[in-house]
């Protein structure tokens, strides 16, 4: 069900983008889904949005309450009544990970989004810096796959971060020893 796009995390997708854009809500899907959009295929089970925090007011005003639950512990994250899905909302100027202050922030989803199969997702570049970023083991091994599915190199990592080129190398690395391990056996 999850790969052919008719779960339930997909559906809350597709309904959180539909209002967003009904509101001219700038977004850009994040984390899982994402990744997933950008060629490898895993499964996750809540949709990550990154807004501004315009938009994110804008979602809270129109949306909360009606469409999402609030979570009280957790003032970014939301659950779809509709089938109960978390949403996790990410927010311009903020920072992945840890969330303490750091070289890298979340930035404008107006300035980083592709649209691919009609919603916009975080472009490939900003997607693997965040997730470097983030530096959670997850993260570390979904940029694994990201180099692994879109045939990345050396050449990509002059494009990030200068902070996260050496986590970027290392995982380009590790991208290799693992064909090498699949190519002995």
């Amino acid at each position: 069900m999850f790969f052919a796009g008719t779960d339930p995390v997909h559906q809350t997708m597709r309904r959180v983008v539909e209002k967003l854009e009904g509101a001219n809500i700038p977004y850009a899907i994040v984390g899982g889904m994402a990744v997933n959009a950008h060629r490898y295929q895993r499964t996750t089970a809540d949709v990550d949005v990154l807004l501004t925090p315009e938009g994110f007011a804008a979602f809270r005003r129109l949306f909360v309450e009606t469409d999402y639950e609030s979570i009280p512990e957790r003032k970014r994250r939301f659950v779809d009544r509709a089938n109960r899905v978390n949403i996790d909302v990410l927010v311009t100027g903020l920072f992945p990970g840890s969330g303490q202050p750091g070289p890298i922030s979340y930035p404008d989803p107006a300035d980083v989004n592709e649209t691919i199969d009609d919603i916009r997702f975080i472009n490939l570049l900003t997607l693997i810096q965040l997730k470097l970023a983030a530096r959670r083991y997850r993260d570390f091994g979904d940029a694994v796959e990201l180099i692994r599915f879109n045939d990345l190199d050396e050449a990509f990592a002059d494009r990030l971060h200068s902070t996260v080129r050496g986590d970027y190398i290392e995982c380009l690395e590790e991208k290799r020893r693992e064909d090498e391990y699949e190519a002995r056996q």
